[in-house]
């Protein structure tokens, strides 16, 4: 079990690495995704054929619906790359840190289940913190804008997997997330280059240290820390895995202090705003599992007391 937790920490560990990643690499947010998808699409399909495992999605219908909940994977990985360049490393994870108050707005919505309370209360104290931090970085504005869109575009297709995966094997739903992320970036690139890059020109080529920055991006943050936490899901209880995964943005800050040093330390504000945005985040799991566990025992009550 200790083992399993450790690989857990090292897999969120990745996942907080992948915008110093996109720092790292010289390729253009819209291009990187390309190759990031692009990739992970090989990886996962070598991944499955050597597990022996169809990939097949089944109907055309479901097929078009996973390659349609890719393209929307794709726009937020643009948003969350483009976030990192307009504003630095810790800004964007502060700003994706607020999935979590983006879930709880459109799950009701989306799903159809009541507003619960304690969701608003959280919400609320993730808001306050997301004003402390724009007002310690008010020259980054625009990318905590953009992280948070990203945020609010991860939740929805966070959302919509969860209907998902019910109906399809996790890597092989993954596999076409990713190539429809891929074909649907490829569909985009000629109307990008025309209408948004200065020259007209895409910018694929790789230079410098890149084929490495993107091999650990596609290779061990997309492919592999996708099919190991899979793995643990079997193992670990979902209140533990989602706890853990909450630490995301707190690993990837420290991180980025780490690799970019000055250009990365914020005013005090900055980290007490994150602070307050990632003690929501932690809290709502907390709070949601000993609610659902006060509603357990309420059901339970009355027939015990029939029994007795």
């Amino acid at each position: 079990m200790l083992k399993d937790y450790l690989r857990l920490h090292f897999i969120v560990l990745l996942w907080g690495f992948t915008a110093i990643l996109g720092r790292l690499l010289s390729l253009p947010p819209v291009e990187l995704v390309e190759w990031r998808t692009g990739l992970a699409t090989l990886g996962l399909g070598l991944l499955l054929l050597a597990r022996r495992r169809p990939g097949s999605a089944g109907s055309w219908p479901e097929t078009l619906k996973l390659l349609g909940t890719g393209a929307l994977v794709a726009t937020h990985w643009i948003t969350f790359f483009l976030a990192a360049r307009l504003s630095s490393v810790s800004v964007c994870l502060a700003g994706l840190a607020t999935l979590a108050l983006w879930t709880s707005l459109l799950e009701p919505l989306l799903l159809k289940r009541p507003v619960r309370s304690y969701e608003i209360g959280l919400g609320l104290l993730s808001l306050l913190g997301l004003w402390l931090v724009s007002g310690a970085a008010p020259t980054q504005l625009l990318g905590l804008g953009v992280a948070v869109v990203s945020a609010g575009l991860s939740a929805l297709f966070s959302i919509i997997n969860s209907r998902l995966v019910r109906r399809h094997e996790p890597l092989v739903l993954t596999l076409w997330e990713m190539a429809g992320a891929c074909l649907s970036v490829a569909l985009f690139l000629p109307f990008y280059a025309r209408f948004f890059t200065p020259d007209h020109q895409l910018h694929l080529a790789l230079h410098g240290y890149d084929w490495l920055w993107l091999a650990l991006l596609a290779g061990a943050c997309t492919v592999y820390a996708f099919a190991a936490s899979v793995e643990l899901m079997r193992r670990l209880s979902p209140f533990a895995v989602n706890l853990t995964i909450n630490l995301e943005p707190v690993y990837g800050i420290a991180l980025a202090v780490l690799f970019f040093g000055d250009k990365e330390r914020m005013a005090g504000g900055f980290y007490l705003g994150t602070g307050l945005i990632v003690l929501s985040v932690l809290l709502h799991p907390v709070v949601e599992h000993r609610m659902k566990k006060y509603r357990e025992a309420r059901q339970t009550q009355p027939e015990s007391l029939g029994l007795n």
